[in-house]
């Protein structure tokens, strides 16, 4: 089984990612992940199916869409194709502090030790690494720091106002 780091930590993950134009399995007890073009097309349909669901978000397609449909989203995957691609952050904050998302935000593809720990403070809990990366590597990029000078999604106040 694949791991991934969540929360701080290594797990196993369950989620199956499926790619555009793949059958979506009626079985409800696997975990899916759907390219936002195909949860759209098929939005009721794949929130009504047993087992939990996750939407695929890349770069330019933004959160909007996915956005009424919240409730019923258990991951949110934002794809980092490239290493300076910071369109995700934006998107992890919009989603944790002006929608008030509480489920898992997964960061994929070029996930770097040194970009985790920015990325964890714009909301991203969980972290795919690619194959050929050390997770351990990444997930220590995560204790590089104690903390961050700027408010973030989890301290709001800036280091100066803390306590």
């Amino acid at each position: 089984m694949r791991k991934i780091i969540r929360d701080r930590q290594l797990v196993d993950d369950r989620w199956t990612y499926l790619e555009a134009g793949a059958a979506v399995p009626a079985d409800g007890e696997i975990d899916v992940v759907v390219p936002l073009a195909t949860f759209l097309a098929d939005a009721p349909a794949l929130l009504a199916r047993d087992g939990r669901l996750g939407v695929r978000i890349e770069p330019g397609e933004g959160v909007a869409d996915i956005v009424p449909h919240l409730a019923g989203i258990d991951l949110v995957c934002v794809n980092f194709p490239a290493f300076h691609d910071g369109r995700g952050l934006s998107y992890a904050r919009e989603l944790r502090e002006r929608h008030r998302y509480g489920g898992e935000i997964r960061a994929v593809g070029d996930v770097q030790r040194d970009q985790v720990f920015g990325m964890y403070r714009c909301g991203i809990n969980a972290f795919d690494v690619k194959e050929g990366k050390s997770i351990v590597d990444t997930l220590n990029g995560l204790k590089d720091f104690s903390t961050g000078y700027q408010a973030d999604v989890y301290e709001t106040r800036p280091v100066y106002q803390r306590g």
